[in-house]
């Protein structure tokens, strides 16, 4: 079966309108959309905006793969109450969109998060929006990354929702020095989404590259993400380099070949 194929909206860096023509130009079935500010803000997004863009997605036959709602994490007590509020009308406006998975950094976890205060803090704020978001039939889904997919599970399972999930990011692991293969089978109860980036690690540091030019083996992780079920997106992401559209099509095409 095909992979479906998402492009995160910012990575175009074009306004939305052309962000999503663009998409369409490279060939993706779908977009992530960034809710956190900007154009499609909850906090300044107007009905008339919510129906342009419900159009614009129909006119250039894209779904939404997801939202990003990635405003701080749950790790500082500060400001932690509006960004919980915020989290919750991002939440909102997801499922308005008819687009219930809600992609976001929690925070790096830490080794010690069963005894150190920060640890518990992030338990209760995540458990809080978690819970919201499983009230609403949504999914948070915190991506991969600072942490291995050992130490994510084992928060996540303290949560007990199924409001939480995971956004599968195998470039961000690589750059971490974490099993990123063997993190498919750690994670796969709570892998709802996933990013198609790459990466290296060379002496200790971690670097974004064009999809297919890093580490990733796309050939063992596409086989461990449909091995465990997997059927969402496989949504590109290219945060860095000088011609992001033409890295974001060598991408699709690159996929395609799946």
């Amino acid at each position: 079966m095909a992979l479906k194929i998402g492009v995160i909206q910012p990575s175009f860096r074009l306004p939305l309108k052309e962000a999503l023509a663009k998409a369409r130009e490279v060939g993706a079935d779908g977009v992530q959309l960034w809710v956190a500010s900007g154009e499609l803000d909850p906090d300044t997004l107007t009905e008339t905006g919510k129906k342009d863009l419900l159009h614009y997605l129909e006119q250039y036959q894209l779904e939404i793969s997801a939202v990003c709602g990635d405003i701080g994490g749950f790790a500082h007590p500060e400001g932690m109450e509006e960004r919980i509020a915020k989290t919750k009308r991002i939440v909102d406006l997801a499922m308005e969109l008819e687009s219930p998975i809600i992609t976001t950094h929690i925070g790096t976890i830490p080794e010690d998060w069963q005894e150190s205060k920060q640890g518990k803090m992030m338990l209760e704020a995540t458990k809080e929006v978690a819970k919201y978001a499983e009230n609403q039939g949504a999914f948070l889904a915190s991506e991969t990354g600072p942490e291995s997919p050992a130490l994510m599970k084992e928060f996540l399972d303290a949560i007990k929702s199924k409001g939480i999930a995971v956004n599968y990011d195998p470039a961000n692991l690589v750059m971490g020095g974490f099993d990123y293969l063997g993190g498919v089978k750690t994670l796969a109860p709570y892998i709802v989404h996933t990013h198609a980036k790459d990466g290296i690690r060379r002496d200790g540091k971690g670097q974004e590259v064009a999809l297919g030019d890093g580490d990733v083996k796309w050939d063992a992780y596409i086989n461990e993400m449909r091995a465990i079920g997997f059927k969402g997106f496989f949504t590109i992401e290219r945060e860095v380099g000088d011609d992001p559209v033409a890295d974001i099509k060598k991408a699709v095409d690159f996929l395609r070949r799946y």
